[in-house]
């Protein structure tokens, strides 16, 4: 089997399919030299010289034609020929002109990416502890060596104009509100005070012990340990026990003030100048300049310590990067909206990139056919194509015969 991307061997299939063409040819000639001179001898004579007439016209035709496209026929300067290296700027320019139109096309690229399914792959792939920790591994080892390049300060600075002035220009009271709504979606804001109430929970029972010495140490000099000892269980009982009740009856009053607090909340972010106004106020004051510029270098300083301990534990399991991800991935891969959403992103994405730089690759195209030889831009088009172009010729050939050896039988049969 041929290798077709290297060009001596595409020079010489290219050479013997010329030579095959124009052997078909060089026989048509001499079918039609000889017929010439036998027709007057046998009648049959004249279908087979009508015949290598036609397929002498037709063959010569369209080695004209083929020729023409990238050389002057036998170096004669006929006009229009030799068409590639006199247009080959022009060619430049309607090549790049062809794939920045219909290529790049937000169109072709939505539907391109959406059948991908970017998103879904990338989870799948990530579903893979194994994989899910070679990810890990790989941008724990970009970001090191990324971190050896780029200073802190360019990063912080990134940050601040990427993340934090986006913020700074955002009405935060209704990203809030929105916020707020998504969490009371099919009651997740009681799971999240389930999850609080238990870390409650156990946050009084690990420290008993410290509890006790606080009512101790609040009780007056007089008052009798035995007494501090009651006054502790008193406090200690009403708290599990409200905590309990609460984390067991899904009606509990509590319950229902904190849905109503959350609905409240909502309303007052959306309705109340005043309470946009000191939620704007809080906002502006974590991202002013100073408290945003540490929260930038820690969030760096502590992605990259993070990701520069991305490794093994001690039993061989994935780290905390690469679980994080696989868990991530499988819980995307049971949310088909989310998925929808991050295609949409993705595409989102991929389509202003596109946008801004479309052009750029038509001229890219343009300007380096451009700059290409003349000759050297015809002989690559004709490596890629020419060899088809052959059997343009061959078949040229057979079919003007063809057509000449009908046309004679019916001439003569009229």
């Amino acid at each position: 089997m041929q290798d077709i991307t290297n060009p001596e061997e595409r020079q010489r299939s290219l050479d013997r399919m010329k030579r095959r063409a124009t052997g078909l040819l060089v026989l048509m000639g001499a079918i039609f030299v000889a017929t010439s001179l036998l027709e007057g001898q046998h009648a049959w004579v004249g279908y087979v010289r009508a015949t290598a007439e036609a397929s002498l016209v037709g063959g010569i035709a369209d080695w004209f034609a083929i020729t023409a496209l990238f050389r002057h026929p036998l170096n004669i300067p006929v006009p229009h020929t030799a068409i590639i290296p006199a247009r080959k700027d022009r060619i430049g320019r309607s090549l790049g002109n062809f794939v920045q139109n219909n290529f790049l096309s937000p169109e072709v690229l939505t539907a391109k990416l959406r059948a991908a399914q970017i998103s879904r792959r990338a989870a799948e792939w990530l579903s893979d502890p194994e994989r899910a920790r070679t990810a890990a591994q790989h941008l724990a080892s970009i970001l090191r060596s990324a971190g050896s390049v780029i200073r802190d300060e360019d990063v912080h600075a990134l940050l601040d104009r990427s993340v934090v002035e986006p913020l700074r220009r955002m009405a935060i009271a209704p990203v809030l509100a929105k916020g707020l709504a998504l969490l009371t979606v099919d009651d997740r804001h009681q799971q999240l005070l389930d999850r609080v109430i238990h870390g409650l929970t156990r946050l009084v029972a690990e420290n008993e012990a410290l509890i006790r010495e606080r009512i101790r140490e609040e009780s007056p000099w007089w008052v009798p340990e035995l007494v501090d000892d009651r006054i502790h269980q008193k406090v200690l009982g009403g708290i599990e026990r409200t905590l309990y009740e609460v984390g067991a009856d899904p009606n509990h009053p509590l319950r229902h003030q904190f849905n109503e607090l959350l609905a409240d909340w909502m309303v007052q972010l959306q309705e109340s100048p005043e309470v946009i106004a000191r939620a704007e106020a809080i906002k502006q004051q974590v991202l002013d300049p100073e408290t945003s510029g540490r929260l930038a270098a820690s969030l760096w300083e502590e992605l990259k310590q993070a990701l520069g301990r991305q490794q093994l534990s001690d039993d061989g399991a994935p780290g905390a990067v690469a679980r994080g991800l696989a868990a991530l991935a499988a819980a995307a891969l049971d949310d088909e909206a989310l998925l929808e959403k991050i295609d949409g992103w993705v595409i989102g994405a991929v389509l202003r990139v596109v946008e801004q730089h479309r052009g750029e690759v038509g001229q890219l195209i343009a300007q380096t056919v451009s700059s290409w030889d003349p000759q050297e831009t015809s002989r690559r088009i004709e490596l890629l194509v020419g060899r088809d172009l052959q059997f343009i010729r061959i078949n040229g050939t057979l079919v003007g015969g063809l057509v000449g050896l009908l046309i004679y039988t019916v001439t003569h049969a009229l």
